[in-house]
C-alpha cells in the first residue's frame, strides 16, 4: 500500500517553499502527500510581502478530516505561525496520536521575515518539541531555541544535547549556513552522526529547509529508521540543490523533480548553470 506523509504548514505562492515544497519532495520520494494549511503567504523569489495566519478551528478541522479518514505514515511540520496555532496544532495530534513527526523550526524565510512570532518560540518549546520524533532547526533557529550562539560544529553539537533535553527524541542540527563543507548534525541522546559534503555554490536554494525535513518525513514514512531517512534526505537536498534553477527576479527554488525529469527522458542537455 502506498505510504503517506502529512504537512502542516504555510503556502508560498511562488511554490518553491512551504506546503508546496513538501508536496513535490512526498511525490518525489514515492510518498502520498496531504497538506492543512497554517497560512498564507503572499511571496516570490525576491521575499514576503504579507502573511495571513488562519484560525485555530478551520486548522484543525483539516486535522481531523485527514485523521478521521486516511492512515497517516508521518507528519512534517513547518510554519505555525503563533502560540494559538502551535497550541490548536498540538492539541488536535494529541488526539490522533501522531507517530514519526517531524518539527522543522521555521522561524524566518530565506529573504529575512518573521515567520514565528517571537513570542511563540517558548510555546514551540512547551507543546511540540516534546511530541517530535525529530526536530531540525538550522543555526539561527538552533539559536533561538537554546538561547547561546550557534556558529560552528561544536556549538551544533552542543545545541543538539540542549533541544534533546526539550523532549525531541531525535535533533539534526542543519548547518547549510557554515563556510566550507555543507554539514548537517544528528543527536541520538548518546552519539553523533554527521552528514557532510562538498559546498555547491549556487543562489538558487529557496525552500531548501521545507524540503529536507519533507524528505525525512518521507523516509520515515517508508519505514526508514532515523538515519536512513536522515541519509535519503541530505542525498535528496544535495541533488536538489545542485539542479536549482533560476525563476524570478530573486532566489531561485530547488529542483524537486531533477532525478525524475531527466529518468523520464525530459532533459537533453544535462549541464548544471547556476545563477
Amino acid at each position: 500500500m502506498l505510504k503517506t506523509a502529512l504537512t502542516i504548514a504555510g503556502s508560498d505562492s511562488s511554490g518553491g517553499a512551504g506546503i508546496q515544497a513538501d508536496l513535490k519532495t512526498f511525490a518525489a520520494l514515492g510518498v502520498y502527500g496531504m497538506s492543512v494549511i497554517t497560512a498564507i503567504t503572499a511571496q516570490n523569489t525576491c521575499g514576503v510581502t504579507n502573511i495571513r495566519e488562519l484560525d485555530g478551528e478551520i486548522i484543525t478541522d483539516q486535522i481531523d478530516a485527514v485523521f478521521s479518514d486516511i492512515k497517516v505514515d508521518a507528519v512534517k511540520i513547518g510554519m505555525l505561525a503563533s502560540s494559538e496555532v502551535i497550541k490548536a496544532v498540538s492539541s488536535a495530534l494529541d488526539r490522533h496520536h501522531t507517530a514519526n513527526m517531524v518539527v522543522d523550526t521555521v522561524m524566518v524565510s530565506k529573504s529575512g521575515s518573521h515567520l514565528l512570532k517571537k513570542d511563540a518560540i517558548a510555546t514551540l518549546i512547551e507543546f511540540l518539541i516534546p511530541k517530535a520524533y525529530i526536530v531540525t532547526p538550522n543555526l539561527y533557529e538552533a539559536t533561538e531555541l537554546v538561547g547561546f550562539e550557534v556558529t560552528n560544529q561544536a556549538e551544533m553539537k552542543k545545541a543538539a544535547k540542549r533541544i534533546k533535553e526539550m523532549g525531541a527524541r531525535y535533533v539534526v542540527v542543519k548547518g547549510g549556513h557554515l563556510p566550507g563543507k555543507a554539514c548537517d548534525i544528528l543527536f541520538d541522546g548518546e552519539d553523533f552522526t554527521v552528514y557532510s559534503n562538498e559546498r555547491i555554490e549556487t543562489v538558487h536554494t529557496h525552500g531548501t529547509g521545507c524540503t529536507f525535513s519533507s524528505a525525512i518525513a518521507a523516509g520515515l514514512a517508508s519505514g526508514m529508521n532515523v538515519y536512513q531517512a536522515v541519509e535519503q534526505a541530505k542525498k535528496y537536498i544535495t541533488m536538489a540543490i545542485t539542479y536549482g534553477f533560476s525563476l524570478g527576479k530573486g532566489v531561485g527554488p530547488t529542483h524537486h523533480f531533477y532525478n525524475l525529469y531527466r529518468k523520464a527522458g525530459l532533459y537533453q542537455n544535462l549541464e548544471v548553470k547556476h545563477g
